[in-house]
């Protein structure tokens, strides 16, 4: 009885086996089921072709286009006077800036042009005797001599007999000698060269000034410059009386300015061209850091389009019958964040948002709306797609 049953186990064992190793036969011998393509959705234009107006941007700081840095030439004590010498102070043109005790000095100026009074009322006996035609303008000249004003110029030679006499009595270098004296007193007072304010005040009234001292800084807060540095490809671009839009970093503000200068050297370190921009306005304060657009060139038959989409071959993506495929382009101007491109002909259709893994021959399907049913639409190819016009770069 036991043999009979083993018996009967193996048969089944057998039977088991060979039931399982035909199953995983036919197994391997079914197809693999074929995979879904998928059609991935892109956002599309269409390209027209037009001018486009090439806009440099640049930023800097504002500086004073009329600015003095304000050096003592004598020495002596700074006298106070009823504008107090702060910074923030404005002055009228001609109005005193700092005076400087020189009183002693003012005296040592007296004293040599009464010497040079008397040295020529001492020839005047002389010249009523010898020189009887020269004599009239001489003597008015000392009628108009007064020793608490500039020393009037002295009366022109008519003759060589003149110059002679006079020369020998050295009138000449005395009238010399006093102009040199009142050129250095005019130094004890510093006048403000514009109408403008004070920005630095280094010294205060009642202090020592030296020879040489640095007492301050003063600007014209009217007209400021603003200096940028670009690179040397647009130095051809650039043209002294352009157009320059300004806006403050919170871009809140906009001022209009124009170029003034153009340096005429290229930067060999740095491969840069330097600009200067003027810009007027009443909000405007020194040091103020502002950007600017500079209108270099308007380029025709072009179009701009994020630099994203333009690929490291100078190739952009195309879309043509629902199929990805690539087209040589032309790279006229790079901005930070578009490029301008020629040679893509009206009516392409580009990709308007760049599509992650992109390849020629990808299968792609236009974007609809999602506010718009798709049954509106007969067939893909109705699908509306938003024209790419040129605008202007910013």
């Amino acid at each position: 009885m036991r043999n009979i049953i083993l018996s009967i186990l193996g048969v089944a064992l057998i039977i088991g086996a060979i039931y399982i190793g035909n199953n995983i036969a036919s197994n391997k011998k079914k197809k693999r089921p074929i995979p879904e393509k998928v059609i991935k959705t892109v956002f599309t234009d269409t390209i027209k072709n037009g001018k486009v107006q090439i806009v440099i941007r640049a930023n800097g700081s504002l500086m004073s286009k009329h600015r003095v840095e304000l050096y003592a030439e004598v020495q002596g004590v700074f006298r106070a006077s009823t504008t107090l010498f702060k910074p923030g102070q404005k002055y009228r043109q001609g109005e005193t800036l700092i005076r400087i005790e020189a009183s002693e000095y003012y005296a040592s100026v007296q004293s040599s042009k009464s010497n040079f009074y008397n040295s020529i009322v001492a020839i005047m006996p002389d010249l009523r005797l010898d020189f009887q035609d020269i004599f009239p303008k001489w003597q008015s000249y000392l009628n108009s001599f007064d020793l608490n004003k500039t020393t009037p110029k002295l009366p022109e030679m008519t003759s060589e007999k003149e110059n002679y006499f006079i020369t020998g009595r050295g009138i000449i270098s005395n009238y010399y000698n006093v102009k040199t004296l009142e050129q250095r007193l005019a130094k004890y007072t510093i006048r403000a060269p514009f109408t403008g304010i004070l920005t630095e005040a280094l010294v205060t009234e009642g202090s020592l000034i030296r020879s040489g001292q640095k007492l301050g800084e003063y600007i014209d807060p009217s007209v400021y410059e603003m200096e940028v540095a670009l690179s040397k490809t647009y130095a051809s671009l650039l043209k002294v009386g352009e157009s320059v839009v300004l806006r403050n970093i919170e871009h809140t503000e906009t001022y209009s300015g124009a170029v003034s200068r153009v340096n005429g050297s290229i930067n060999t370190a740095t491969q840069t061209i330097t600009v200067f921009i003027e810009v007027k306005d009443e909000m405007l304060k020194e040091g103020m850091y502002l950007e600017a657009s500079l209108n270099a060139k308007e380029e025709n038959d072009v179009i701009e389009i994020s630099r994203a989409l333009f690929l490291d071959t100078q190739e952009v993506f195309i879309v043509r019958d629902s199929v990805l495929d690539l087209i040589e382009v032309k790279p006229v101007y790079f901005s930070d964040s578009n490029v301008v491109l020629r040679g893509i002909p009206d009516g392409t259709i580009i990709l308007s948002k760049p599509i992650p893994g992109a390849y020629a021959g990808m299968l792609v399907k236009p974007y609809i709306s999602a506010n718009k049913s798709t049954k509106s639409y007969k067939s893909e190819k109705e699908t509306p797609i938003k024209v790419l016009k040129s605008k202007k770069v910013k």
